[in-house]
């Protein structure tokens, strides 16, 4: 299989027409055709369904993009890494941070992070484990810096960087502020933050280790806005991890709720492929990051 179909595949796929990614590649349209066919006959597949505007991908060319650009990633991280060996601190990482790796790692390590590889394009995505794990595995993003879940798959492997601890949180003034037990919030309904695939498994097996019923999720978020918003204009509650009420760009419009229960929390991980190393860029951030995080344990102990 040739790079070049790959690469006239995915400008197919990507700009919806043969003619839009001939003149992005700078390519006749009837040479890309041309590569097309040929790529669908190695492949025994159609990739593309033809319409009266464009073309749209079929099943079969939906799972073929999506390794596509996995592989489209790993050639451009193999060049950034041999570049960086030699020196060169030009390339690209991509990683996902949880909110408690943006609110109390992050700003400690971007300032070192941008000092080492100034011209290191960062992406950072942010989201929980579960959105992408997917693009973990495909190695679409470098590494995951967040809390995880039990059934990590064994294509990823997981560095705990510190134990963490959670608090409920509700919005300034909330009319449940004063409450001192999950007995006193069972008819509070509540946001659920997507640790996990599935929302009713982060509260229910609380409520239910105290003979409590589950809990009313309401909304499933998966950003940090979506959970400051969602909160602070809102009765609803949220089980959150302590940094957010450390945090004064937050917590002036989130307030605590202290209870007497137990409130397990899931620890704070790097996650990455088992298989493949970082980039020297991605694997300095890492390292800026777990620096970052070895203050946390005073700070979550207190």
């Amino acid at each position: 299989m040739k790079l070049n179909s790959l690469r006239d595949f995915m400008a197919i796929a990507e700009r919806g027409s043969l003619r839009a990614a001939a003149r992005q590649l700078d390519v006749t349209q009837p040479a890309i055709t041309r590569s097309i066919q040929e790529l669908e006959k190695e492949l025994g597949v159609v990739l593309f369904e033809r319409r009266a505007k464009g073309v749209s991908l079929t099943p079969m060319g939906e799972v073929f993009l999506r390794r596509s650009k996995a592989v489209r990633s790993e050639l451009e991280r193999a060049q950034d890494e041999l570049d960086q060996m030699r020196g060169e601190i030009h390339g690209k990482i991509t990683v996902c941070l949880s909110g408690v790796a943006h609110i109390a790692m992050l700003p400690n390590a971007m300032r070192d992070f941008r000092k080492r590889y100034p011209d290191v394009k960062l992406d950072i995505i942010d989201a929980l484990l579960p959105s992408v794990e997917a693009d973990l595995k495909d190695g679409l993003v470098d590494c995951y810096i967040g809390p995880t879940h039990d059934d990590l798959p064994s294509e990823l492997t997981e560095e705990k960087l510190f134990d963490n601890r959670r608090v409920i949180v509700g919005r300034q003034g909330h009319p449940l502020a004063k409450a001192r037990s999950l007995r006193e919030l069972v008819d509070a309904e509540w946001v659920a933050a997507s640790v996990t695939y599935k929302a009713e498994e982060e509260l229910g097996p609380l409520f239910a280790s105290h003979g409590l019923p589950p809990p009313k999720l309401v909304v499933q978020g998966r950003s940090a806005l979506t959970f400051l918003f969602t909160v602070a204009y809102s009765d609803l509650l949220i089980l959150l991890p302590i940094q957010w009420t450390q945090a004064p760009l937050f917590n002036r419009g989130l307030q605590p709720i202290h209870v007497q229960e137990d409130l397990p929390s899931p620890p704070i991980c790097i996650v990455r492929r088992t298989s493949l190393p970082l980039t020297p860029a991605a694997e300095y951030f890492c390292d800026m990051m777990r620096r970052a995080a070895g203050h946390m344990h005073t700070l979550v102990s207190e």
